[in-house]
């Protein structure tokens, strides 16, 4: 993954400051939306750690629980999506996917088919701290089929992290996948869940290639005619990931803005979480993608507040 985000630590940070400046924002009749828009998407997220340490210890008071107070709706949420920690934020969009009636598969595939072992493995511990329940239990509860087993082969760290690659493996496994589905009739899916749940995103990459070379189709092809449902979505997004993890992330927000409607939750949800990652990339994707950039595409499909602060953690550059 290419290291471009667009919030970076704040050169001149002074937790005290900015704390003042948002109780000030706060206090009284009426908020200053922009105040707070301007300080917490300027700051790092462990900056804004540190400033919401401060207003616990100097004034008594819970800054998220204040935000929350005096603001509402997506502005809300995306203010408070910035508040908190990355790995926290996460398992909280990944319990809210499996909460209640029905699962968001969508949500789940988003974080977890995008991640690498370590990542997996950070939120697994907080997932468990936050919820005293094991995040693959809870997985196993709410999924099933193949599908199921994949996510399970992932969150449990399946994947060569080396990016090491074994050629003479690669072309193997091509001729497996291609034997696994478009040489038989029906789909050994198991073959495809092994072979992308443990070879290093490198690997992959040559054994797509070897793919096509050997059956004169891509290997998106393939699992779109011999797979469907959450399965297919899932490894397509793991092929997606391989070729370009930022391109995945620009073509998820397209669709959040197409059409009738948007689909805020995910908007907001890739924006905060990948703006202290590669949100630059991600920009830089959805213009070559789409001939538009990110930027006109979230001001032109939402409003407000929340649509200020969407595009501050966006920039302009």
């Amino acid at each position: 993954m290419e290291y471009s985000p667009t919030i970076v630590p704040y050169a001149d940070f002074n937790a005290e400051e900015d704390g003042k400046t948002l109780r000030a924002a706060m206090k009284g009749f009426g908020t200053d939306e922009q105040a707070i828009i301007d300080i917490l998407t300027a700051r790092s997220n462990d900056q804004r750690q540190e400033i919401a340490f401060w207003f616990k210890n100097s004034l008594g008071r819970d800054l998220i629980d204040d935000l929350k107070s005096e603001l509402g709706g997506r502005f809300e949420d995306v203010i408070v999506a910035l508040m908190v920690k990355p790995d926290e934020y996460l398992c909280k969009q990944l319990h809210k996917a499996m909460a209640g009636m029905g699962t968001d598969e969508s949500t789940l595939i988003e974080i977890l088919c995008t991640k690498t072992n370590d990542e997996i493995s950070r939120l697994i511990g907080t997932y468990e701290d936050l919820y005293d329940k094991p995040l693959a239990q809870h997985l196993c509860s709410e999924t099933g089929g193949y599908f199921r087993r994949l996510l399970t082969m992932i969150i449990t760290g399946a994947r060569d992290q080396t990016g090491s690659v074994d050629i003479e493996l690669a072309k193997q496994q091509a001729v497996e996948l291609f034997a696994a589905g478009e040489g038989k009739l029906g789909t050994d899916e198991e073959v495809f869940n092994r072979v992308l749940s443990h070879g290093s995103f490198a690997h992959l990459r040559y054994v797509f290639t070897e793919y096509k070379n050997l059956s004169g189709r891509t290997i998106e092809q393939a699992v779109n005619d011999e797979m469907s449902g959450d399965l297919r979505d899932a490894i397509l997004t793991i092929i997606e990931c391989v070729q370009s993890t930022s391109a995945y992330f620009a073509k998820r927000l397209f669709a959040a803005m197409e059409g009738m409607g948007t689909d805020d939750a995910t908007l907001i949800r890739i924006i905060v979480s990948r703006s202290e990652l590669d949100l630059g990339s991600i920009k830089s994707e959805f213009e070559r993608l789409f001939d538009r950039t990110l930027l006109s595409a979230v001001k032109s499909e939402t409003s407000g507040d929340y649509k200020h602060a969407l595009c501050s953690i966006i920039g302009s550059a």
